[in-house]
């Protein structure tokens, strides 16, 4: 079985993250996962406060189990739910698309482990002086919001820049990523677009047939431009935003383009407005299943990889 410090920091069985995937991380995916051995997370994405709270309540109910909350920090409703995670007491919070600096001492003091999403050393090293228990090094190769560096890069360099668990997230989808994960540095990985597929993950059958259909070549990053890239699905919306991305239209615009599209597509299935969310390893998600098989799946290919790496060693 595989032993991690993560595991024993947070209490959980297995060293898996369900990724914080906005409109889609609802509280009973998240639920699911842990009750699975992992760490499910609630995502906030854009969502009010109200909301948010109402998922966590479900993800309670639902098990007993440690889960977190991802806060999107450039939601406009970032102050209220990180409030929300503070009152509420998440075991974990994690963080993406921004600097959580401001709220640190809120959920530290509120006993909550702080786990920051971080796209560079400059932002690994700085969360590890403000106190977060872990960091998650997420290359470029996932799904939503990306930054520059591939998964292979950034881990290594951020294990050597912070003595902290380092949980690694891009690319990952199967056992051979999770044991390459490990050799890279890390101590866990975290897996977004694999728990697309599975039983408990509410969004609607046409993104997740999708997501079923997809190949090596079916995603794309658009928003390069705004300076928040994202990688989603190749559909008609994003061929559209790219379109209008590199034609001079102006900023406002183009960021009014984006509002609303993943909801049409987590909710409704536009094949026509949505945006589908997806990392490059949608091409290896081939299946349904329930999130505690994938969790346990993943561990299970992996350990007999591990164990098997002494063979290219003489």
């Amino acid at each position: 079985m595989i032993v991690s410090p993560i595991c024993d920091l947070l209490g959980i069985r297995y060293p898996v993250f369900q990724g914080g995937m906005a409109w889609v991380a609802d509280g009973k995916l998240a639920a699911a996962v842990s009750e699975g051995g992992g760490l499910g997370i609630v995502a906030a994405g854009n969502a009010p406060p109200e909301y948010v709270r109402d998922q966590i309540r479900i993800a309670k109910s639902l098990t007993d189990s440690p889960f977190g909350l991802n806060i999107m920090l450039m939601s406009p409703f970032a102050d209220a739910v990180a409030q929300v995670a503070a009152d509420e007491k998440v075991a974990v919070v994690t963080t993406g698309a921004g600097n959580p600096s401001k709220y640190m001492k809120l959920w530290k003091d509120a006993g909550i482990r702080v786990i920051p999403v971080v796209p560079s050393v400059a932002m690994a090293k700085l969360m590890t002086r403000l106190g977060a228990s872990a960091l998650i090094a997420e290359g470029g190769e996932s799904g939503g919001h990306v930054g520059e560096l591939t998964t292979m890069v950034l881990v290594p360099l951020v294990c050597d820049a912070t003595d902290l668990p380092v949980i690694a997230a891009g690319g990952i989808g199967d056992g051979r990523g999770v044991a390459a994960a490990f050799m890279l540095g890390a101590c866990g990985v975290q897996m977004g677009t694999r728990f697309l597929s599975a039983e408990e993950c509410g969004i609607h059958p046409a993104y997740k047939d999708k997501i079923l259909k997809a190949n090596d070549l079916s995603t794309m990053v658009t928003g390069k431009r705004l300076g928040h890239p994202v990688r989603s699905l190749r559909t008609a919306f994003p061929r559209r935003y790219a379109k209008a991305e590199f034609g001079g239209v102006p900023d406002d615009e183009l960021e009014q383009m984006g509002v609303g599209a993943l909801r049409l597509a987590v909710q409704e299935g536009d094949a026509e407005n949505g945006c589908f969310l997806s990392g490059q390893i949608a091409a290896m998600v081939n299946r349904v299943q329930p999130a505690a098989d994938i969790v346990r799946e993943v561990i299970e290919e992996a350990e007999p990889i591990l164990r098997g790496a002494g063979k290219w060693v003489r």
